[in-house]
């Protein structure tokens, strides 16, 4: 749909989410518009250099059944993105809905910032964030963990980490608390053997197959 963003533009946005990968009873989610174009993505190799003469950028090869000599040392870093996303009240506020009155989208800011808290299960087998009194006060310590989510934009469900997010506010409420805010997240795919990534290997090869000479 379109919708004005900042300055007034209209730009089209889809809807995304970002739900927790967890058997919690409330898992953490929160649903958002974003412009598919602010998505970029990033893949990258680490090469280690041969450590023989003449060989600066990889291993020695003499033809194609070489191709796994010549990539030795060479490992595929887990890919990661980053998403511009709006979260805006104002349509909520128009229509008189009391709680956004009072607290505009901070429950939405306060929802992402704690999907990067360090989560820890309690006595009573209970999760909760382990920055309330019960966990060590490193990041990540024994017993603690860290969010799994699940980016979900149309038919793309990925696994993923965040990494960071960068909060821009825009507008606020006289008590201060923002009604418009821009965020940008950056997340990072957990690629393993779990089912949701490799169902988007299985999508990706299947789609690279519809271009002449795919193999």
């Amino acid at each position: 749909m379109d919708i004005p963003l900042i300055g007034g533009i209209g730009i089209r946005t889809e809807r995304g989410s970002l739900t927790e990968y967890t058997n919690a009873l409330k898992p953490l989610a929160l649903s958002f518009e974003f412009n598919p174009s602010s998505i970029t993505r990033t893949r990258s190799v680490t090469v280690k250099t041969g450590g023989a003469p003449g060989s600066r950028g990889g291993y020695d090869f003499s033809g194609p059944s070489e191709v796994a000599r010549a990539s030795q040392g060479v490992s595929v870093n887990a890919e990661s993105f980053s998403v511009k996303i709006l979260l805006d009240a104002t349509d909520r506020m128009n229509v008189g809905d009391p709680a956004v009155a009072q607290f505009g989208v901070q429950p939405e800011l306060d929802t992402l910032r704690n999907m990067v808290e360090p989560k820890m299960q309690t006595p009573d087998g209970a999760r909760t964030l382990a920055a309330l009194g019960q966990g060590s006060e490193r990041a990540f310590s024994r017993h603690q963990h860290a969010s799994v989510l699940l980016f979900k934009w149309g038919q793309v469900v990925l696994p993923v980490f965040m990494t960071q997010i960068q909060i821009e506010m825009k507008e606020h409420l006289p008590n201060l608390f923002p009604y418009r805010a821009e965020a940008t997240l950056t997340l990072q795919i957990i690629e393993s053997n779990n089912p949701l990534y490799q169902n988007e290997l299985h999508r990706q090869a299947n789609s690279s197959q519809m271009l002449p000479g795919g193999s």
